[in-house]
């Protein structure tokens, strides 16, 4: 058996975090070296590895979890705008292999990321 990743001990509640949403499907926090002055990670209670790793049966999952994003950005008072990124792989920046996704906000974002 694999040793669960941080975001499953998370889900678990075996380590705290700041959790901004949650319910049967999701879980929403604040992420502990934030990248922007808003930066919250949206993560599945579904374990799923990545992006690669979404199957046809995750459509509604990933539709609400798009959705949830949505209503956390617009409580957190994003109105000017804001960024959603999910990491894919090693070369893609990912270092959970538990899907997530960064939504990032509160001051002017540049492109290219990086």
């Amino acid at each position: 058996m694999s040793e669960k990743s941080i975001f499953k001990r998370i889900i678990d509640k075996e380590i705290p975090a700041d959790i901004v949403y949650e319910d049967d499907l999701c879980l929403a926090f604040r992420d502990l070296s934030p990248q922007a002055p808003t930066h919250v990670l949206v993560i599945p209670k579904k374990e799923i590895k990545s992006v690669a790793t979404i199957t046809d049966q995750d459509q509604a999952l990933i539709g609400h979890l798009y959705l949830i994003i949505r209503n956390i950005a617009r409580e957190l008072g994003l109105g000017n705008g804001y960024r959603v990124v999910a990491n894919c792989g090693a070369e893609g920046g990912q270092t959970v292999d538990h899907l997530h996704f960064h939504l990032l906000g509160g001051r002017q974002l540049k492109w290219p990321p990086g």
